[in-house]
């Protein structure tokens, strides 16, 4: 029999080390984990679509449909070749049908933002000062619209705006007008139907922003003897400029694509790039010429969104 272990033995017994976690034995920080969903989700649907759209956009304006020829070749002495062609761009930059429907489009997004940030502001401070119980109902009649279909909603506005519609014939009841307004297949539609579907995409950025305000700010106005109207224009609308920035740009960036509804609630006269698009892609079925306007209209909206990223993080509003 072996003699029992002494106690000095099993003091000096070390404990055995715990198992790494995974992600260390692995060579990933948790941080890196969290970042590569997002960055795999914008390479796959991106990224990926991008460079797609780009190897069509300078194929053979003569080739309207796939196969492509290759962008790169060797040549007879080895060299490797560009054969990609920039006759789709100048195009657009030739024909004027293009030119009008990007300043168009810049034209109708930029006015439904603004109309939409003179609306949405409002209503977000409203909810921001509002108490708590009364700020989770207002919230909740913000975010209801997204319960219904987009479609329906703006057919809803064809009944509203049409010669025969609810709006003229309340106008016609209580006598401001003498004959039914054209509202339909109008640019006034376009706007309208713009600033009714995006607006909470407005509100919701400002009421997060305006909630994260300290309220010391507006006590320190006040003992300075500032009037309501002064501490607003100088506490609480320079501290939601960032509020401002991101509402506009979630209003802008979709309404500068629109289709459907300018293709509903507009007419003949209505030049949006995303008619455009969708004309290029499936009723003239050329593949290059779509791919170059799609390509330049990416451009046009991620530049703005690039200078006012420099432009928060320069003025320390970032956040």
């Amino acid at each position: 029999m072996s003699a029992p272990a002494s106690p000095s033995d099993s003091a000096t017994e070390t404990p055995a080390a715990p198992r790494a976690p995974l992600r260390s034995r692995l060579g990933f920080s948790g941080r890196t984990l969290v970042i590569a969903v997002p960055m795999l989700w914008l390479l796959l649907f991106f990224l990926i679509p991008f460079f797609v759209l780009g190897r069509i956009s300078l194929s053979d304006p003569m080739l309207a449909r796939p196969p492509y020829t290759p962008l790169f070749d060797r040549g007879p002495d080895g060299v490797l070749e560009f054969l990609g062609d920039l006759e789709n761009y100048a195009l657009l930059w030739a024909d004027t049908l293009y030119r009008n429907a990007y300043l168009s489009s810049i034209g109708i997004a930029f006015t439904s933002t603004v109309f939409a940030l003179l609306i949405g502001y409002p209503i977000a401070y409203y909810i921001a000062r509002s108490p708590e119980p009364r700020r989770t109902i207002l919230l909740l009649l913000v975010i209801l619209p997204f319960w219904t279909s987009f479609l329906l909603r703006v057919y809803a506005w064809m009944g509203f705006l049409q010669r025969e519609g609810l709006i003229n014939s309340f106008l016609l009841w209580v006598g401001v007008v003498d004959a039914p307004l054209q509202m339909m297949q109008t640019t006034f539609a376009v706007q309208l139907g713009i600033v009714y579907t995006y607006l909470p995409f407005m509100i919701l950025p400002l009421y997060a922003n305006l909630t994260k305000i300290d309220d010391a700010f507006f006590e320190a106005a006040a003992d300075l003897g500032a009037s309501p109207l002064v501490t607003f224009l100088t506490v609480t609308l320079p501290l939601s400029i960032p509020g401002i920035i991101a509402g506009c740009m979630l209003v802008f960036i979709p309404a500068i694509g629109e289709y459907v509804i300018p293709a509903l609630l507009g007419g003949p006269d209505t030049l949006m790039i995303g008619r455009v698009l969708w004309d290029e892609f499936f009723s003239a079925r050329d593949w290059p010429v779509a791919a170059s306007v799609a390509i330049v209209m990416l451009f046009l909206v991620v530049a703005p969104v690039m200078w006012l990223q420099d432009y928060l993080d320069r003025r320390g509003l970032k956040g």
